[in-house]
Order: structure tokens, then C-alpha cells, then sequence
């Protein structure tokens, strides 16, 4: 059982910005950072629980709130939609690498990980590809990267890769999943793909009973760790 929680900070975004985030750390205080990135829904309570379960287990997470505190019912997903595509993405870039250079010096590595779901798995990857310097390992989760002006080549990446795929995701087919392995494999970085065949899109996310799948989460979770521990520490 999860009893860890965590708090609202707020973190410099270059020399005169700030953005907020949510940040957990484990009962010992110290441990390797994890980035965890929002869906579309914004900073929700369960990316929040993310984060904390991140700290149990001894990692030092911080999420980025990317929506500047705007948070999408989960039943309203059209909304969800508009407020992922006003996304501002160099300010979102800029958040997201500002948490990068807090967590670095926050927590007990100077290389991090990066944990994203749905929008937060697309932005996992152009963080990954920004950063280079700093992470380690990324791992997009059904991630979706609606925006082709901002995506990324990977040709800057260095971090291993471990994609989860939902079977069943009209957003991120396994096709799409296969493409993305081959064109991480053609660069000759490290990347893993795990495919759950009777899962749908989101399936990660308890809160959302339409579409959770308690095995498959605890699947991806297990694989998960395990990553983050064999590539941090």
C-alpha cells in the first residue's frame, strides 16, 4: 500500500520563468529521479499516485504540470483534446527541462529518467531527444505525438527506450509501436517493445474503469521498474 504523498512545488524555468510541478520522494529522501509526464487530461490525481508509488518503491518523481493548473474531467475527453492541441510545446519543452535540472540536482544521479502516458509518452520521447546530457531512460507509454512540427528525430537520443503498446489503441497501433522500433533499432539506439494485445488505449490508468486492465498494468509497471533500476540505479 502506497502511503507516500507528495507536494505542489514550483521550480525556475531558465533565468526569469517558473512552472509548477508535483514532486514525491521516497521515505529515505534520496533516490534516482523520474520525470513523469501528464496525459491530456493534465495534472491529474492519478499521475499524482504515479509519482508516490514512484517514491515507495524509491525514486525521487516529479511531475511537470504543463497545463499551468487547468485539469480536464476525465469524462469530458473533447476538451481533453482542445487543451493537448493549444499546448504551447516550446514553453512545454522549457517545463519539461527545467524539472529535468531540479530533479538532476535533487536526487542521487546525474542522469534521470522519463515515465509519459498517452501526450506524455510523445512528449517523453522529444524530452529524451532535447536532453540527451541528462536522461537516461525514457519510456512512452500508448504515447501519441499529435504535433508533426515538433517531432522529434532521435537522432540526438541517448537514452534506452522501452515503448508499451496497447493492443487494441486506435491512437498508437502496435504498427505505429513497430515503426517507432525500427527507426530507434536503424540509429542504433537500445529499445525494447512490449505489446499487451487485449488492451485498449489508457489502460495504465485505474481512475478510467472503461478502459483500465488491472494484469496489463501490472505488467507494465513490473517492466518498468525493472528498466528504471537496470539503466539508474
Amino acid at each position: 500500500m502506497v502511503t507516500i504523498m507528495g507536494e505542489m512545488i514550483t521550480f525556475p524555468v531558465g533565468e526569469t520563468e517558473s512552472a509548477g510541478g508535483y514532486l514525491a520522494r521516497p521515505e529515505t529522501g534520496d533516490g534516482p529521479g523520474i520525470i513523469v509526464i501528464q496525459e491530456w487530461w493534465g495534472l491529474i490525481d492519478q499521475i499524482k499516485g504515479v509519482c508516490n508509488r514512484l517514491a515507495a518503491e524509491g525514486f525521487v518523481a516529479l511531475a511537470p504540470d504543463l497545463y499551468g493548473g487547468k485539469v480536464v474531467p476525465l469524462e469530458e475527453p473533447d476538451e481533453a483534446a482542445k487543451a493537448m492541441m493549444s499546448l504551447q510545446l516550446e514553453q512545454a519543452a522549457a517545463d519539461m527541462s527545467g524539472a529535468v535540472d531540479l530533479l538532476v540536482e535533487h536526487s542521487s544521479g546525474d542522469r534521470i529518467g522519463v515515465l509519459g502516458f498517452c501526450m506524455g509518452g510523445g512528449l517523453a520521447l522529444m524530452l529524451a531527444d532535447r536532453r540527451p546530457d541528462a536522461v537516461a531512460a525514457v519510456i512512452p507509454c500508448y504515447g501519441v505525438h499529435p504535433w508533426p512540427e515538433a517531432h522529434p528525430d532521435y537522432s540526438s537520443l541517448t537514452a534506452a527506450t522501452q515503448i508499451h503498446c496497447a493492443g487494441q489503441d486506435d491512437f498508437f497501433t502496435p504498427a505505429a509501436a513497430e515503426e517507432l522500433v525500427g527507426t530507434l533499432s536503424a540509429l542504433g539506439h537500445e529499445v525494447e517493445l512490449h505489446v499487451y494485445p487485449e488492451s485498449a488505449h489508457a489502460f495504465f490508468n485505474e481512475d478510467r474503469p472503461e478502459v483500465y486492465d488491472a494484469d496489463a498494468s501490472a505488467l507494465l509497471w513490473t517492466r518498468s521498474l525493472a528498466f528504471l533500476r537496470s539503466h539508474l540505479g
